[in-house]
């Protein structure tokens, strides 16, 4: 279940949020009969209705970078799907494997994305775009000089800064996602202890070892 309390349609107030549900889940209540348009559970709609500003800021977004930036959707999407995978987000990285597909790049493509650094598929740009996104989701925008003159050889800086927009517009997204276990997120940390039964939980592994040299 997501970390915060997700709002039933009669618990809507403001038209947009009610366009919104409408538009994704029907007629239906999506809190008592989860399930949205592109196969989700949805609850990533049903907890942003807590705000209906931020959920109406969130959507302006999508129609930002899908209706108003120049960049190609095909360089665009490879920003935001390696966003997810860096972040660790299941639910960014599945839905832009998808939208990577609506923008045309094919599926040896996108199933080069977690290794992309030894994957002969991509060409120089897509590299150029791609070490650039590991800058932003995973070194939290540190970016070497000798990458960024290499990125302003190749494109203009518009489409450098709109990359660097809407790459950590998914950032901010993937971490929100799994912070709140929405969607395909919601799933518990795998890094944990693994309890030893016959160890009673303790365990010096040097006086261990040492013992029998």
């Amino acid at each position: 279940m997501p970390s915060l309390d997700q709002v039933s349609r009669a618990e809507v107030t403001d038209d947009f949020t009610r366009g919104m549900y409408d538009f994704m889940f029907g007629d239906r209540d999506p809190v008592a009969e989860p399930g949205a348009v592109g196969g989700t559970i949805g609850d990533w709609w049903t907890v942003m209705a807590q705000s209906p500003a931020a959920l109406r800021h969130a959507v302006r977004g999508f129609r930002l970078y899908r209706e108003e930036v120049g960049i190609r959707a095909d360089h665009r999407e490879l920003g935001q799907i390696r966003a997810g995978w860096v972040v660790g987000s299941q639910f960014v990285f599945s839905q832009h494997c998808k939208a990577c597909r609506s923008a045309g790049l094919p599926e040896e493509k996108i199933a080069a994305i977690p290794a992309w650094q030894t994957a002969e598929c991509f060409d120089h740009t897509e590299r150029l775009l791609l070490a650039y996104a590991d800058c932003l989701a995973g070194q939290q925008g540190r970016v070497p000089d000798q990458l960024m003159t290499q990125l302003r050889n190749v494109f203009s800086d518009k489409d450098i800064l709109e990359f660097t927009y809407t790459t950590t517009m998914y950032v901010m997204h993937a971490i929100m996602s799994r912070a709140l276990r929405l969607e395909f997120d919601d799933r518990d940390d795998p890094v944990v202890e693994v309890e030893d039964p016959e160890g009673g939980g303790v365990l010096d592994i040097g006086a261990a070892t040492s013992a029998g040299g």
